[in-house]
C-alpha cells in the first residue's frame, strides 16, 4: 500500500511540474496586431512576430527574391474597412494575406492576396493577387529584435532586424 501511495504522489508531482513548465513557455513567434486609422479607413494587421535571435534575417532567414509570409506561422493578414490607395494604387475594402518579396537591391514587392486564410506562403497563388506594389526599403537606426508593424497617419511600416519597409496609404 505504501508503494502505491508513494508512486501516486510521485506521479502527481511529475505531472504538476510538466504542467507548470508548459504554461511558462512562450511561443517562439507570439501573435501580434497593429491597428490604426488612415484617411477614415480602419487598418488591422494580424501577424506572428518572430525574433532575430542573433540570426541574419534579410537574405538568409528571409531569402531575397522569394515570397515571404511577412511574419511567422499563418500568413500575415491586412484588413481595411474602406477602399484605400497603397502607393497610389487602389485596394478595395477587405481582408488580404500580406506577402513581401525582399530584394538585395533595397526594394521589396508588397503583395495583397485575396486568399487571406493560409499557412505561410506554401500555397500562395499569384492569380489571387489583388494588388502588388514595389517600394524602397530603409536601413533602420536601431535593431528591431522582433518583427513589428506600425500603422501611422499616412503610412504603414514593417520593421525587423535593421530593415524597415514603409509604404504609403491614403
Amino acid at each position: 500500500m505504501k508503494f502505491i501511495t508513494k508512486a501516486a504522489i510521485l506521479f502527481v508531482m511529475a505531472f504538476s511540474v510538466n504542467l507548470a513548465s508548459a504554461q511558462d513557455k512562450k511561443p517562439a513567434s507570439p501573435p501580434a496586431e497593429a491597428k490604426g486609422t488612415i484617411n477614415g479607413a480602419n487598418i488591422t494587421i494580424k501577424y506572428s512576430s518572430p525574433f532575430v535571435k542573433g540570426r541574419t534575417v534579410w537574405g538568409e532567414l528571409v531569402p531575397y527574391g522569394q515570397v515571404w509570409r511577412a511574419g511567422a506561422n499563418d500568413a500575415t493578414t491586412f484588413e481595411t474597412s474602406k477602399a484605400i490607395k497603397v502607393e497610389g494604387k487602389e485596394l478595395a475594402a477587405g481582408t488580404y494575406a500580406f506577402f513581401v518579396i525582399p530584394e538585395k537591391d533595397g526594394t521589396a514587392t508588397l503583395i495583397f492576396n485575396t486568399e487571406a486564410k493560409q499557412w505561410g506562403a506554401y500555397k500562395y497563388d499569384v492569380a489571387k493577387d489583388a494588388l502588388r506594389v514595389t517600394v524602397k526599403t530603409k536601413k533602420a537606426e536601431e535593431l528591431a529584435e522582433s518583427l513589428v508593424y506600425k500603422v501611422g497617419k499616412k503610412d504603414v511600416t514593417l520593421a525587423w532586424e535593421y530593415v524597415e519597409i514603409p509604404f504609403s496609404v491614403k
